[in-house]
């Protein structure tokens, strides 16, 4: 589980990925690589690079048709995510409302 947390976190800590994904989870369906790479401003081979780490992280599928590459979002692999997180939040929650108890209690 920890390396799909890490492989996650990789993809979404760069801003153009993210916009890469987010365009993909707003097209609703697949888009190709030169719809893609026509919205930055940047080489095909570099926005090839970005959709390589999205897919190794799972956040978005390829499917070849002909000569052409299509991307598909996949933004429930994001529930890994959520889950880390989640688990932070009940530890953080506890624990303020432990301090909060001990406050009370020392008025």
């Amino acid at each position: 589980m920890q390396d799909k947390i890490t492989r996650l976190f990789k993809a979404i800590s760069d801003p153009t990925r993210r916009d890469i994904f987010h365009a993909l989870v707003i097209a609703t369906s697949a888009l190709s690589i030169s719809q893609i790479s026509n919205q930055f401003d940047m080489t095909r081979q570099g926005v090839t690079k970005h959709i390589k780490t999205l897919e190794e992280a799972g956040l978005l599928k390829i499917q070849i048709q002909g000569r052409e590459r299509f991307c598909l979002a996949q933004p429930n692999e994001l529930e890994a995510i959520n889950k880390w997180l989640k688990f932070y939040e009940q530890f953080w929650d506890d624990h303020l409302d432990r301090l909060g108890d001990y406050l009370d209690h020392q008025t």
